[in-house]
This record gives structure tokens, sequence and C-alpha cells, in this order.
């Protein structure tokens, strides 16, 4: 496991350059934050986690009933045969911590976003990226207070258009 990075991951890599791209700056690795964000954006007070699916068991099921634990796998993350009690209480450990760090930023008043690493698969990526983009801007609107205007009602012959040629 040492050889397991924390830091400069691909799917966190793929999340910083979208977000870049799309105009965003942020600071990475928070040391003074609780969990130690992936990326901080203070303009928006806004914490993003980029999970791994396997290490922070992404649609894992584990329910504890009288001292036995069965765990139902998701698609995206399988846990191994071998020494499955281990992994299973590791994973769990790691779910727990994820709850109480986003508990600690949301009572300090940051917003919490998780991106999971198989929302950053080629096929939903772009997608993935858009909906943070999305939620950033929505959060900054609504933490400074600008109301949405709806737009008027048009009737039908408002939206006739009148061609270039008429006079």
């Amino acid at each position: 496991m040492a050889a397991i990075r924390s830091k400069d991951t691909k799917p966190e890599m793929i999340v910083r350059r979208g977000l870049w791209k799309r105009g965003f700056r942020y600071r990475l690795n928070h040391k003074r934050l609780p969990g130690h964000p992936d990326l901080v954006l203070r303009k928006y007070r806004t914490c993003i986690f980029v999970n791994g699916c396997f290490w922070h068991g992404h649609n894992i099921t584990i329910t504890n009933k009288q001292e036995t634990i069965n765990v139902e796998n998701s698609k995206c993350c399988k846990i191994p045969k071998t020494n499955r009690e281990f992994w299973v209480a590791k994973i769990c450990r790691n779910k727990e911590r994820d709850k109480e760090e986003q508990r600690k930023l949301a009572e300090m008043g940051w917003h919490c976003i998780t991106i999971w690493e198989c929302d950053l698969k080629p096929s939903k990526r772009e997608e993935t990226l858009d909906s943070i983009a999305f939620t950033l801007n929505h959060i900054w609107l609504q933490d400074h207070g600008a109301k949405t205007v709806p737009y008027p009602k048009l009737e039908e012959e408002d939206m006739q258009m009148p061609m270039a040629a008429e006079g």
C-alpha cells in the first residue's frame, strides 16, 4: 500500500484540468482544513474530494447484524476475497472518517463536493465536469444573494420573427 498515492492521482488531475479549463482557480490539499481536501475553492467556500471507488467504498452497502458484516459489491468496486475482514473494516473506517470530515467542514461553513473515480471515465467525464461547474456557479449565486429573474412569458405573436428581407 506504500505505492498508493494520495496526491496528484489521475482522477484528481482530470478534475483539476477540467476546472482550470472552465475558469475556476483553486488551491491543492489545504492543510488547515479537516480531511485535507484535494481542491479548495475559497471564492466559492467549497472543498472538492476526488475519491477512488475502492478506497472509499463507492456504492458498497455494509450491514452489521449480530457481529456479522454483510457486504454487497457494486459495479465499480469489489472487495477482495482474501483477507476480507481487513478490507471491510478498512473501508468502513474510511467511510466513517469521510462523513466526519465533511460534517466538520459543513460546521465551518464550507460546501463539500465528492467526485467518484467512476464518474470520470471518458464516457461520463465531460458531463461530470459540467455538473461540477454548474454546482459551483449555483453555490456562488446562492451565497451572494443573487436573485433569479424568471423569463417573461412570450405570446405567440411575439415569437414570429420578421424576415430579414422585409422592410
